[in-house]
């Protein structure tokens, strides 16, 4: 079975020791320990007491012998790059079903958390991995080190500030970007983290039944649909209308926000896209989807026992394994899936053969009862036609047709013995006159 792609972030954006004068200068402002007018902000740098990165912090603000380059215009994407966490220094072990693996097998990206890393990511011309037993031991198991001693001083409540320590991870299908801000969970350190999977293929149906779609992406970066492909198109198509600008994690070639556009457009554009507008970004769930049910147990990380080995291993101490390292282990449960699939509340053969039985039901109707109908209106239609057509046909009468007989029977004219003969038409109907009331009869040949 095909293995999920993994991605994870640090929680923390930018790493301290390697903060520039240049890169503050330029991006204090959207950290918020500046101002626009690259003067320092007292309020944020009080906030810096307390800090082990004070001392270093102070210095890096001290711009009275800074000369900035002129015509220098930040970049965004590098900047983030740069002072991201490096998954060659968290990385401390990878296994994947059993054999070892490095950062090299895991693929950057970029979201909202900044600098972040995709395992089986499918790109790259990189096959697709897969196991072949469920269990612990047949996934990815992965030990980091958070680094949180490169965590930013918080000074302020922005965007770009975390009150978190770990790594957000999300589990999804190479055909869809990840969404790790809106769909990620997070790890904590101190702990090794079970996550036990299970594939969900999910079918619902296209309209007049649901509301699903099947038609391809109309999309300038997405080949196939997703809600996360969607989501992002908007998000992204959002920030040019409004900011002219995008922001790093987002697909396209068109201008990156710079850190001043970030501060003052592109970060609050995006959160009142996501939390208040509903109607802007309207993404309908896909005709076919595939999602990961999720499992989590934890036990925690170091024991007393190993706590010495791994400080001794890794050059730490006790206290630094403790609140730095985790261990994440993903695997599937078993090597089966979960088939959800929406169906038809009415098909019309079943919608014809309940009207079938309610009739039978209740007015005792049936195909015979329906044929008899049609039997009857064909007979009665059948009648009056060629009744029209016979009576129209019929020669008329003459006034010798008509016999006059005495009114007293017993005359010397007529005896009772003597019966009037019948006279017969041309018709095939025979005329019989009676003796005693003069009443006519009519018989009809058959």
């Amino acid at each position: 079975m095909t293995f999920p792609a993994i991605t994870l972030c640090n929680q923390n954006l930018f790493r301290v020791s390697s903060l520039t004068k240049a890169d503050l200068y330029y991006s204090g402002y959207w950290m918020d320990i500046m101002h626009l007018n690259h003067s320092v902000n007292r309020q944020s740098v009080a906030m810096l007491k307390h800090s082990r990165h004070r001392e270093r912090m102070m210095q890096l603000l001290d711009f009275s012998d800074y000369n900035p380059p002129a015509h220098y215009e930040p970049n965004t994407t590098e900047m983030i790059s740069r002072l991201g966490h490096q998954l060659e220094d968290m990385l401390l072990d990878c296994r994947f079903r059993g054999e070892n693996c490095t950062y090299r097998n895991f693929t950057t990206i970029y979201t909202r958390y900044g600098k972040c890393y995709t395992f089986n990511s499918g790109l790259d011309g990189n096959p697709l991995l897969t196991t072949l037993k469920g269990g612990t031991g047949n996934g990815l198991e992965i030990m980091l080190d958070i680094q949180q001693d490169e965590y930013l001083p918080v000074w302020g409540d922005t965007d770009e500030t975390s009150y978190e320590a770990g790594i957000k991870v999300q589990i999804h299908s190479q055909d869809e970007p990840p969404f790790i801000d809106q769909l990620g969970f997070g790890v904590a350190p101190g702990f090794q983290t079970f996550v036990s999977c299970q594939q969900q293929l999910l079918q619902y149906l296209p309209p007049p039944w649901g509301d699903c779609r099947s038609a391809p992406m109309d999309s300038e970066y997405f080949s196939t649909y997703s809600i996360t492909a969607c989501r992002i198109d908007c998000e992204t198509r959002y920030l040019l209308e409004n900011c002219n600008c995008r922001m790093v994690h987002m697909p396209g070639t068109s201008t990156v926000c710079t850190p001043e556009q970030y501060k003052d457009c592109a970060d609050p554009a995006l959160d009142f896209l996501v939390e208040k507008d509903n109607d802007y970004c309207v993404c309908q769930t896909p005709c076919n989807m595939t999602r990961y049910g999720k499992e989590l147990s934890m036990v925690k990380i170091p024991s007393k026992a190993s706590a010495k080995y791994l400080a001794k291993k890794f050059n730490k101490t006790e206290q630094y394994i403790g609140d730095n390292i985790l261990v994440l282990d993903i695997f599937f449960e078993a090597l089966n899936y979960e088939k959800i699939e929406q169906k038809k509340a009415y098909e019309v053969a079943g919608l014809l053969g309940d009207i079938g039985g309610q009739m039978g039901l209740f007015i005792g109707a049936s195909v015979l009862t329906i044929l008899e109908i049609f039997d009857y209106l064909y007979e009665v239609f059948k009648d009056k036609v060629l009744g029209y057509f016979l009576r129209k046909g019929r020669p008329r009468r003459s006034a010798s047709d008509n016999l006059d007989y005495p009114e007293n029977p017993t005359s010397p004219a007529v005896t009772p013995n003597h019966v009037p003969r019948a006279h017969v038409t041309h018709s095939g109907v025979t005329r019989t006159v009676s003796d005693s009331r003069r009443t006519c009869y009519l018989v009809t040949r058959l």
